[in-house]
């Protein structure tokens, strides 16, 4: 009963990775295709990424992306750190209160947030297009910065920054030459999440946007309503770009992380030689 359980849950797990990964291998595969076909492969080519390259819209979206994502993750990850700082000195019944209001926009479907911010946006009379993108983009990144760098500043102790104060620090360089390293790991993660977030964005973007500004998931929509070969050169690359940005979240923190153990280790090494 024990091997057939296990042989049924790696067959499961098989399928799972299959239903997954297999439709992105093919696209990858396939923007190499040198033929129009999206289902027989005739030779290997790069023209489908030449035509991309040549193409105003597509380069045009590429540029909004890369910007509203850049500018969104560096606010949102300002805003988002100092938020979360801001609420670990907070009394225990309203942060709790806070920090279940900011889980409601990550579990909110984001119809509805796209809704919402749409019809903020009217009523506010502003014209839709590059800057309500980037609002609206900074608005749904920083509750996920919050969320990873929170959970840092709450292991901290809470005397570090009284301390380092006592030691003639001003309160601004016992943030920044204190409390800041300690929960780097937790910003960068913040930070690469928010970035993958906006770059990989289409509902909420596709609501807020308008006087013909598009980033790479309305270019990639439209495209969808006719036979273009390019749309697997495309996403092939928004595929590598967000593998590679995930797994910089996971390696980077781990890998800051042993660098303050090792500086941790040093220091202490150090200490113990002078008190000898």
């Amino acid at each position: 009963m024990k091997k057939r359980g296990k042989l049924g849950s790696i067959i499961y797990i098989a399928i799972c990775f299959a239903f997954f990964y297999i439709p992105i291998i093919v696209t990858m595969v396939f923007s190499f295709n040198s033929s129009k076909s999206l289902t027989r492969f005739t030779g290997f080519s790069l023209k489908w990424y030449q035509a991309l390259v040549e193409d105003r819209n597509i380069m045009s979206a590429v540029g909004v992306s890369l910007s509203i994502a850049v500018i969104a993750t560096a606010v949102a990850t300002i805003l988002g750190t100092i938020t979360a700082i801001g609420l670990s000195r907070n009394r225990k019944v309203v942060k709790e209160w806070l920090i279940n209001v900011n889980n409601i926009p990550i579990m909110n479907p984001e119809i509805v947030t796209a809704i919402g911010l749409m019809i903020l946006f009217s009523s506010m009379k502003i014209d839709r297009g590059y800057v309500t993108m980037l609002l609206a983009h900074i608005c749904f990144c920083t509750p996920y910065v919050i969320t990873s760098v929170y959970p840092k500043v709450r292991s901290l102790d809470p005397n570090l920054a009284n301390a380092a104060m006592d030691l003639g620090a001003t309160p601004f360089q016992a943030l920044t030459k204190v409390i800041v390293p300690m929960i780097k790991p937790g910003i960068y993660a913040g930070m690469l999440l928010s970035f993958t977030m906006s770059l990989d964005d289409f509902v909420i973007s596709y609501f807020v946007t308008g006087n013909g500004v598009a980033n790479i998931s309305i270019v990639v929509y439209n495209m969808t309503k006719r036979t273009n070969p390019t749309i697997n050169a495309l996403s092939a690359i928004v595929i590598v770009i967000i593998i590679v940005t995930l797994l910089i979240v996971n390696l980077v923190p781990e890998a800051v992380k042993k660098r303050q153990e090792k500086t941790a280790e040093k220091n202490k090494k150090l200490i113990q030689e002078k008190i000898k």
